[in-house]
Protein backbone atom coordinates (compact mmCIF):
# COMPACT_ATOMS: atom_id res chain seq x y z
CA UNK A 1 0.00 0.00 0.00
CA UNK A 2 1.50 3.67 -1.10
CA UNK A 3 -0.96 5.77 1.21
CA UNK A 4 -0.99 9.75 -0.63
CA UNK A 5 -2.78 12.80 0.03
CA UNK A 6 -5.62 13.29 -2.80
CA UNK A 7 -8.25 15.53 -3.38
CA UNK A 8 -12.19 14.04 -3.53
CA UNK A 9 -15.27 15.60 -4.41
CA UNK A 10 -18.79 14.73 -5.25
CA UNK A 11 -20.83 15.71 -8.26
CA UNK A 12 -24.25 13.55 -8.78
CA UNK A 13 -23.23 10.90 -6.68
CA UNK A 14 -19.68 10.29 -8.40
CA UNK A 15 -16.54 10.23 -6.18
CA UNK A 16 -14.17 12.10 -8.56
CA UNK A 17 -10.63 12.05 -7.40
CA UNK A 18 -7.95 14.66 -8.46
CA UNK A 19 -4.24 12.99 -8.36
CA UNK A 20 -1.61 16.31 -7.35
CA UNK A 21 1.02 13.84 -8.38
CA UNK A 22 0.20 12.88 -11.88
CA UNK A 23 -2.29 16.05 -12.47
CA UNK A 24 -5.18 13.16 -13.67
CA UNK A 25 -9.35 13.31 -12.73
CA UNK A 26 -10.52 9.91 -11.86
CA UNK A 27 -13.92 8.34 -11.24
CA UNK A 28 -13.32 6.66 -8.12
CA UNK A 29 -15.22 3.01 -8.23
CA UNK A 30 -15.96 2.95 -4.46
CA UNK A 31 -17.83 4.90 -2.48
CA UNK A 32 -15.24 7.80 -0.86
CA UNK A 33 -15.79 10.69 1.21
CA UNK A 34 -15.01 14.40 0.01
CA UNK A 35 -12.40 16.05 1.14
CA UNK A 36 -8.32 15.68 1.20
CA UNK A 37 -7.94 11.83 1.68
CA UNK A 38 -4.88 9.74 2.22
CA UNK A 39 -5.71 6.64 -0.35
CA UNK A 40 -3.72 4.00 -1.59
CA UNK A 41 -2.22 5.26 -4.58
CA UNK A 42 -2.11 2.34 -6.59
CA UNK A 43 -5.41 1.47 -5.85
CA UNK A 44 -6.47 4.85 -7.43
CA UNK A 45 -4.18 4.30 -10.61
CA UNK A 46 -7.04 1.27 -11.64
CA UNK A 47 -9.70 3.99 -11.31
CA UNK A 48 -10.75 4.81 -14.84
CA UNK A 49 -9.49 8.69 -16.26
CA UNK A 50 -12.22 11.21 -16.80
CA UNK A 51 -11.73 14.26 -18.61
CA UNK A 52 -13.11 17.09 -16.31
CA UNK A 53 -14.42 18.89 -19.50
CA UNK A 54 -17.01 15.60 -19.91
CA UNK A 55 -17.91 16.19 -16.39
CA UNK A 56 -20.28 19.25 -16.49
CA UNK A 57 -18.37 21.31 -13.68
CA UNK A 58 -19.13 24.52 -13.49
CA UNK A 59 -15.19 25.29 -11.95
CA UNK A 60 -12.19 23.61 -13.17
CA UNK A 61 -11.20 20.27 -11.41
CA UNK A 62 -7.72 21.93 -11.41
CA UNK A 63 -5.76 24.57 -12.30
CA UNK A 64 -2.24 25.72 -12.62
CA UNK A 65 -1.32 29.05 -11.34
CA UNK A 66 2.02 30.79 -12.01
CA UNK A 67 3.19 33.80 -10.05
CA UNK A 68 5.87 34.32 -11.34
CA UNK A 69 7.81 34.38 -14.85
CA UNK A 70 11.72 34.66 -13.46
CA UNK A 71 13.84 31.91 -14.06
CA UNK A 72 16.99 30.82 -13.29
CA UNK A 73 17.10 28.72 -16.51
CA UNK A 74 16.09 29.92 -20.16
CA UNK A 75 14.65 26.43 -21.67
CA UNK A 76 13.80 26.70 -25.60
CA UNK A 77 10.28 25.06 -25.16
CA UNK A 78 9.17 27.03 -22.27
CA UNK A 79 5.76 28.17 -22.26
CA UNK A 80 5.46 31.10 -20.28
CA UNK A 81 5.08 34.40 -21.28
CA UNK A 82 7.89 36.73 -19.56
CA UNK A 83 6.63 39.76 -20.17
CA UNK A 84 3.85 39.28 -17.94
CA UNK A 85 4.52 41.71 -14.75
CA UNK A 86 4.17 39.74 -11.71
CA UNK A 87 2.26 40.46 -8.46
CA UNK A 88 4.03 41.45 -5.22
CA UNK A 89 3.99 39.10 -2.53
CA UNK A 90 0.80 40.77 -1.26
CA UNK A 91 -0.78 40.23 -4.68
CA UNK A 92 0.50 36.18 -4.71
CA UNK A 93 -1.48 36.23 -1.49
CA UNK A 94 -4.58 37.76 -2.65
CA UNK A 95 -4.52 35.53 -5.68
CA UNK A 96 -3.93 32.56 -3.66
CA UNK A 97 -6.75 33.58 -1.43
CA UNK A 98 -9.18 33.65 -4.08
CA UNK A 99 -7.71 30.29 -5.92
CA UNK A 100 -8.22 28.71 -2.33
CA UNK A 101 -11.76 30.00 -2.23
CA UNK A 102 -12.82 28.84 -5.51
CA UNK A 103 -14.18 25.05 -5.07
CA UNK A 104 -11.07 24.20 -7.41
CA UNK A 105 -9.60 20.57 -6.37
CA UNK A 106 -6.06 20.85 -7.11
CA UNK A 107 -3.52 23.38 -7.66
CA UNK A 108 -0.23 22.90 -9.28
CA UNK A 109 2.13 25.61 -8.73
CA UNK A 110 4.27 26.30 -11.42
CA UNK A 111 6.07 29.40 -13.09
CA UNK A 112 8.96 30.39 -14.40
CA UNK A 113 10.76 28.96 -11.53
CA UNK A 114 8.33 28.79 -8.36
CA UNK A 115 11.19 27.84 -6.24
CA UNK A 116 12.53 31.41 -7.06
CA UNK A 117 9.53 32.64 -4.47
CA UNK A 118 10.12 32.87 -0.64
CA UNK A 119 7.11 32.57 -0.01
CA UNK A 120 6.07 29.90 -1.76
CA UNK A 121 5.66 27.29 1.06
CA UNK A 122 3.57 30.08 2.36
CA UNK A 123 1.87 29.87 -0.66
CA UNK A 124 1.08 26.44 -0.88
CA UNK A 125 0.41 26.22 2.72
CA UNK A 126 -3.07 28.90 2.34
CA UNK A 127 -4.08 26.20 -0.41
CA UNK A 128 -4.19 23.13 0.83
CA UNK A 129 -5.20 24.86 4.53
CA UNK A 130 -8.68 25.88 1.95
CA UNK A 131 -8.88 22.16 0.81
CA UNK A 132 -6.92 21.84 -2.24
CA UNK A 133 -4.59 19.15 -3.28
CA UNK A 134 -1.02 21.04 -3.94
CA UNK A 135 1.62 20.01 -6.20
CA UNK A 136 4.68 22.23 -7.13
CA UNK A 137 6.40 21.94 -10.67
CA UNK A 138 10.40 22.96 -10.37
CA UNK A 139 13.27 22.30 -13.01
CA UNK A 140 14.92 20.70 -9.10
CA UNK A 141 17.75 23.43 -9.15
CA UNK A 142 16.58 24.20 -5.58
CA UNK A 143 14.56 21.47 -4.79
CA UNK A 144 17.37 19.89 -2.72
CA UNK A 145 18.26 23.00 -1.11
CA UNK A 146 14.08 23.94 0.25
CA UNK A 147 12.52 20.51 0.60
CA UNK A 148 12.69 20.95 4.30
CA UNK A 149 10.06 24.14 4.13
CA UNK A 150 7.77 22.11 1.30
CA UNK A 151 7.09 18.67 2.78
CA UNK A 152 4.01 20.24 4.69
CA UNK A 153 2.51 22.66 2.35
CA UNK A 154 2.77 20.42 -0.46
CA UNK A 155 0.68 17.28 -1.51
CA UNK A 156 3.62 16.68 -4.55
CA UNK A 157 6.38 17.73 -6.42
CA UNK A 158 6.60 17.57 -10.14
CA UNK A 159 10.33 17.83 -11.64
CA UNK A 160 10.76 18.14 -15.00
CA UNK A 161 12.94 16.52 -17.05
CA UNK A 162 14.00 16.14 -20.56
CA UNK A 163 16.01 13.45 -21.13
CA UNK A 164 17.64 10.53 -18.96
CA UNK A 165 21.04 11.96 -18.93
CA UNK A 166 23.32 14.63 -18.43
CA UNK A 167 24.31 15.40 -21.52
CA UNK A 168 21.05 15.60 -23.62
CA UNK A 169 19.39 17.30 -20.88
CA UNK A 170 21.56 19.76 -19.87
CA UNK A 171 21.78 21.15 -24.03
CA UNK A 172 18.29 22.08 -23.09
CA UNK A 173 18.32 23.31 -19.79
CA UNK A 174 21.97 24.06 -19.18
CA UNK A 175 24.69 23.42 -17.12
CA UNK A 176 24.08 21.59 -14.04
CA UNK A 177 20.88 20.75 -14.81
CA UNK A 178 20.60 17.08 -14.66
CA UNK A 179 22.07 16.70 -11.55
CA UNK A 180 19.98 19.42 -9.46
CA UNK A 181 17.43 17.87 -10.94
CA UNK A 182 18.40 14.40 -9.57
CA UNK A 183 19.24 16.21 -6.55
CA UNK A 184 16.38 17.25 -5.48
CA UNK A 185 14.52 14.27 -6.50
CA UNK A 186 16.63 12.08 -4.04
CA UNK A 187 15.76 14.84 -1.20
CA UNK A 188 11.92 14.27 -2.26
CA UNK A 189 12.28 10.85 -1.74
CA UNK A 190 14.15 10.96 1.36
CA UNK A 191 11.52 13.50 2.86
CA UNK A 192 8.47 11.19 1.84
CA UNK A 193 7.27 13.52 -0.41
CA UNK A 194 5.92 12.45 -3.85
CA UNK A 195 7.16 12.87 -6.54
CA UNK A 196 6.93 12.50 -10.22
CA UNK A 197 9.28 13.07 -13.28
CA UNK A 198 7.47 15.50 -16.20
CA UNK A 199 8.85 15.51 -19.49
CA UNK A 200 7.75 17.48 -22.49
CA UNK A 201 7.23 15.20 -25.43
CA UNK A 202 8.92 16.59 -28.48
CA UNK A 203 10.03 14.92 -31.75
CA UNK A 204 13.66 15.35 -31.70
CA UNK A 205 13.31 13.80 -28.04
CA UNK A 206 10.89 11.20 -28.39
CA UNK A 207 12.95 8.41 -28.68
CA UNK A 208 14.29 9.26 -24.97
CA UNK A 209 10.89 8.25 -23.54
CA UNK A 210 12.16 4.62 -22.54
CA UNK A 211 14.96 5.89 -21.27
CA UNK A 212 13.07 8.44 -18.78
CA UNK A 213 10.67 5.52 -17.93
CA UNK A 214 14.14 3.42 -16.78
CA UNK A 215 15.50 6.59 -15.01
CA UNK A 216 12.53 7.06 -12.86
CA UNK A 217 12.03 3.48 -12.28
CA UNK A 218 16.14 4.08 -10.81
CA UNK A 219 15.29 7.00 -8.89
CA UNK A 220 12.09 5.57 -7.16
CA UNK A 221 9.66 8.31 -8.40
CA UNK A 222 5.98 6.97 -8.52
CA UNK A 223 5.66 7.96 -12.55
CA UNK A 224 6.06 9.95 -15.97
CA UNK A 225 3.57 12.63 -17.25
CA UNK A 226 4.38 12.75 -20.65
CA UNK A 227 3.18 16.21 -21.87
CA UNK A 228 2.52 16.67 -25.51
CA UNK A 229 4.23 19.99 -26.52
CA UNK A 230 2.55 22.98 -26.69
CA UNK A 231 3.03 26.24 -28.73
CA UNK A 232 2.67 28.82 -26.52
CA UNK A 233 5.76 31.54 -25.28
CA UNK A 234 9.52 30.77 -26.09
CA UNK A 235 8.39 27.05 -27.43
CA UNK A 236 6.29 28.70 -30.71
CA UNK A 237 9.57 29.04 -32.17
CA UNK A 238 9.88 25.09 -32.20
CA UNK A 239 6.46 24.34 -32.11
CA UNK A 240 6.56 23.59 -36.57
CA UNK A 241 9.09 21.28 -36.09
CA UNK A 242 8.51 19.35 -32.97
CA UNK A 243 5.20 19.05 -32.07
CA UNK A 244 3.91 15.15 -32.06
CA UNK A 245 0.44 14.70 -33.13
CA UNK A 246 -1.74 13.36 -30.13
CA UNK A 247 -2.12 9.62 -32.15
CA UNK A 248 1.75 9.47 -32.80
CA UNK A 249 2.41 10.40 -29.31
CA UNK A 250 0.09 7.95 -28.19
CA UNK A 251 1.63 5.39 -30.01
CA UNK A 252 4.70 5.91 -28.34
CA UNK A 253 3.67 6.07 -25.37
CA UNK A 254 1.87 2.42 -25.83
CA UNK A 255 4.90 1.03 -27.24
CA UNK A 256 6.75 1.86 -23.89
CA UNK A 257 8.20 -0.81 -21.75
CA UNK A 258 6.47 0.16 -18.08
CA UNK A 259 7.89 -1.93 -15.19
CA UNK A 260 5.34 -2.72 -12.41
CA UNK A 261 4.01 -0.03 -9.91
CA UNK A 262 5.07 2.96 -12.08
CA UNK A 263 2.36 5.53 -13.30
CA UNK A 264 2.66 6.34 -16.97
CA UNK A 265 0.63 9.42 -18.19
CA UNK A 266 0.44 11.12 -21.43
CA UNK A 267 -1.28 14.41 -21.23
CA UNK A 268 -2.53 15.03 -24.94
CA UNK A 269 -3.09 18.73 -26.78
CA UNK A 270 -6.86 17.34 -26.64
CA UNK A 271 -6.91 16.91 -23.05
CA UNK A 272 -5.64 20.28 -21.99
CA UNK A 273 -7.93 22.19 -24.31
CA UNK A 274 -9.58 24.42 -22.10
CA UNK A 275 -7.14 24.19 -19.08
CA UNK A 276 -7.28 26.77 -16.93
CA UNK A 277 -3.98 29.08 -15.93
CA UNK A 278 -3.34 32.22 -13.74
CA UNK A 279 -0.65 33.61 -14.74
CA UNK A 280 1.86 36.20 -13.14
CA UNK A 281 -0.21 38.99 -13.87
CA UNK A 282 -3.37 37.76 -11.66
CA UNK A 283 -5.28 37.34 -15.07
CA UNK A 284 -7.21 33.54 -15.94
CA UNK A 285 -5.98 32.20 -19.51
CA UNK A 286 -6.80 28.92 -20.77
CA UNK A 287 -5.89 26.66 -23.96
CA UNK A 288 -8.07 27.07 -26.72
CA UNK A 289 -8.60 24.15 -29.00
CA UNK A 290 -6.61 21.08 -28.60
CA UNK A 291 -4.24 23.61 -26.83
CA UNK A 292 -2.82 25.50 -29.63
CA UNK A 293 -3.81 28.87 -28.06
CA UNK A 294 -4.31 30.42 -25.12
CA UNK A 295 -6.00 33.55 -24.24
CA UNK A 296 -6.93 35.79 -21.65
CA UNK A 297 -10.24 35.27 -19.85
CA UNK A 298 -9.97 38.17 -17.23
CA UNK A 299 -8.34 39.38 -14.31
CA UNK A 300 -8.91 37.05 -11.08
CA UNK A 301 -10.67 39.16 -8.43
CA UNK A 302 -13.06 36.46 -6.97
CA UNK A 303 -13.48 33.04 -6.72
CA UNK A 304 -16.03 33.13 -9.11
CA UNK A 305 -13.77 34.70 -12.04
CA UNK A 306 -12.48 30.97 -12.10
CA UNK A 307 -15.98 29.72 -13.26
CA UNK A 308 -15.86 27.83 -16.68
CA UNK A 309 -17.54 29.73 -19.43
CA UNK A 310 -20.40 28.14 -20.83
CA UNK A 311 -20.74 25.50 -17.72
CA UNK A 312 -19.14 22.81 -19.66
CA UNK A 313 -16.63 21.33 -17.29
CA UNK A 314 -13.34 22.54 -18.76
CA UNK A 315 -10.28 22.02 -17.36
Amino acid sequence: MTPRTFRVATFDGQAIVYDPCSGATRLASRPVPAGRRELDGDEVRGWPLAHPAGLGLTMPVSVCWSPLVRCNLACPHCLDDTSLTERDAAGRASIGRLIGASGVLGVDISGGEPLLLRDVPELAGCLSAAGCAVSLTTNGWHLARRIGELTGPLDAVRVSLDAPDLCRHDALRGEGSFRRALDGIAACTRAALPVQIQTVLMATAARHAQGIVSLAEATGVSGVTFLQMLPFGAANTMAASEMLSDQAAADLIRKLDIPAGLDIRLRTRSAAEGFTVIRADGRVWRNGADARTISAAQRLTCPGDLAVQGKDGSA
